[in-house]
């Protein structure tokens, strides 16, 4: 059996929790500045991120925060890595600037959606997020199931003519 070449592009984690707790208004893709074994852990998808958030600091760097990366199974003590340390991610400074802006002015959040790779680097696609409320919540899954109803009768409408 001949095993194909990875190339590296999936994707290991999603927030889907975020989803349902945001209105997700604009997405950017980061890179991620990580350890070794956390290389190793994300590739074994061994990453939890259902706490996850990002916050821009004093000097204009964006750090990942609430993001769990297990210790890599291989990994030597000594060589291992804190799980919830905060990370770097890396934008480009007009990207930094402009989600900076919108964060305070519209009262916004920067929430992680996915940890993927791509070209073989860590990559994180981070949303700018506005909170839903409880009732926003119920409106939305209300909205999905009667969505869903709608598409399976029109599909047994197409199934019966035929």
């Amino acid at each position: 059996m001949v095993k194909q070449p990875d190339n590296g592009d999936r994707t290991v984690a999603s927030n889907r929790r975020a989803r349902r707790n945001y209105d997700i208004l604009d997405t950017y893709e980061a890179g991620v500045q990580l350890a070794g074994s956390e290389v190793k852990s994300l590739r074994d998808a061994k990453v939890q991120m259902g706490d996850g958030f990002a916050r821009i600091d004093n000097r204009g760097e964006v750090w990942l925060h609430g993001v769990v990366i297990s210790p890599w199974s291989h990994a030597s003590r000594q060589g291992g890595h804190i799980t919830d340390r905060r990370r770097k991610l890396l934008l480009n400074r007009s990207e930094i600037d402009k989600l900076r802006a919108r964060t305070e002015q519209e009262n916004l959040s920067l929430v992680p959606m996915s940890i993927y790779f791509k070209g073989g680097k860590a990559k994180v696609e981070l949303a700018l997020a506005r909170g839903r409320r409880d009732y926003d919540k119920r409106q939305v899954i209300a909205k999905r199931d009667a969505d869903l109803e709608a598409r399976r009768a029109l599909a047994h409408r197409t199934r019966g003519s035929r």
